[in-house]
């Protein structure tokens, strides 16, 4: 395959491109505040410790094993435990495929809010509203944001032209901006009195949360998805991995990074909610209403809010590169015939068309439930079933052990056939059960 990523650090900045996202700026800081704070963030990092050395790199093996993306991945890991299973795998790949699109079609929507915020941060309209009147003034109107809309598609598809090339290029100038604007932003907010008690909040775990099942169940969600690892985006970013590089190894990079990323924007909103005696776990309306109020009340508020807006439109950007580019190689590699630009056209009418019938946030939230709820745990379940149970041990290790010192072995993949494979239930069956969307 020509498609490659030139570089380890490309390709990892492009991995932490799609997984940082909204489930970093807001999800994270807002199930922290609803969860424990610091026994949120405890029980965190234990999943994210697991997810990323045994689920990660295992979708980052199986893409680069099979040198292509989601659908054919499938195919090949059923294949190696037997030859007719193929066709099976092959369609049981497009479940998760179609998660991606779906959740792509609803996320384009939430950026092209972002971007409305952006915009009004510019011409100085956001420093001067009600941001609780001024969120309801699009957020509940049809075909409010069409142009930003558009904007956000077709931009994002053009970073897709080149596949990994332009990919890799984009999020090499994305990333860097993303974090060092969420730095200068914690520092701000680190001046603003009662921040503090923000701080103590996150970092000192109020241990009798870690009694409650749910608060290991939401930690559990949050480090599932914030990795991607959802049977489908990062197998595609496997495929364009060099033979050489040490996919445990990069996997862990990536999670240190979207790990950062996770707790830099709660450093930014964890404290400021403190500072002004707002809601922690406010969700959606963090971004959109909280924000900007504190925004409003500090000195050179607007340069911020432009700064906060342009790191969260890069954040969305890279990871709706992603859920496209999974879908756009999968086509490709099944359908020949057509080129990457009919692709990309493709994918932009169908994001566009279905989008803008569901563009007040009102309908997008039902949307992004049912595709949250139901397809993307269960593509995911499908996914670490794929890897451990029914791939050959011998292949997928033999994937996961090119280009290591020190090969893994038993403990490794008996993690992921046992633990990890049975999070991805448990998280599926409390969100069918439950109805939550983590």
């Amino acid at each position: 395959m020509k498609k490659k990523f030139t570089n380890r650090w490309g390709f990892v900045l492009s991995a932490v491109g799609s997984a940082v996202g909204m489930a970093n700026v807001w999800g994270f800081p807002a199930k922290m505040g609803a969860n424990g704070g610091g026994a949120f963030l405890v029980a965190y990092l234990i999943f994210i410790a697991l997810f990323s050395v045994v689920g990660l790199s295992a979708e980052y093996a199986i893409g680069r094993r099979s040198k292509t993306g989601t659908l054919g991945s499938y195919k090949n890991a059923w294949e190696s435990r037997h030859k007719k299973l193929g066709t099976a795998g092959g369609v049981v790949g497009w479940l998760p495929l179609a998660g991606s699109m779906c959740i792509a079609i609803g996320y384009a929507v939430i950026i092209s809010y972002v971007f409305k915020a952006f915009w009004n941060s510019m011409t100085g309209t956001l420093m001067h509203v009600d941001t609780g009147k001024w969120f309801d003034s699009f957020s509940t109107t049809h075909l409010s944001v069409v142009p930003f809309h558009v904007i956000v598609v077709v931009v994002t598809l053009l970073t897709l032209l080149l596949g990994a090339k332009s990919i890799e290029k984009s999020n090499k100038v994305m990333m860097p901006i993303f974090f060092l604007v969420f730095v200068v932003l914690a520092i701000r907010v680190a001046f603003l009195p009662g921040a503090a008690a923000g701080y103590k909040f996150m970092f000192t775990p109020d241990w009798s949360m870690l009694k409650n099942p749910m608060t290991w169940v939401w930690a559990m969600g949050q480090a599932f998805f914030s990795l991607s690892v959802t049977g489908s985006g990062m197998i595609v970013y496997g495929a364009y991995l060099d033979e050489k590089e040490n996919v445990v190894g990069v996997a862990v990079r990536t999670a240190v990074f979207d790990t950062i990323a996770a707790l830099v924007a709660a450093l930014v909103i964890i404290p400021a909610c403190f500072a002004y005696n707002l809601d922690v776990g406010a969700g959606p309306s963090l971004l959109f209403v909280t924000l900007p109020r504190i925004l409003q009340d500090i000195p050179f508020g607007q340069g911020f809010a432009i700064f906060l807006y342009v790191a969260m439109i890069f954040a969305g950007i890279s990871s709706l590169q992603n859920m496209f580019e999974a879908v756009g190689e999968s086509l490709e590699a099944k359908f020949p015939k057509l080129n990457r630009i009919a692709v990309l056209v493709l994918m932009g009418v169908i994001c566009l068309g279905f989008g803008l019938t569901m563009e007040p946030i009102f309908k997008w939230g039902p949307w992004m439930d049912i595709v949250s709820i139901y397809i993307i745990p269960i593509g995911a379940t499908l996914g670490a079933i794929s890897w451990f149970w029914i791939m050959k041990k011998d292949d997928l290790l033999g994937e996961i052990n090119k280009s290591v010192e020190k090969p893994f072995g038993n403990l490794w993949y008996y993690s992921g056939k046992f633990f990890y494979v049975a999070c991805a239930i448990i998280l599926c069956t409390v969100a069918l059960v439950n109805k939550i969307a983590f």
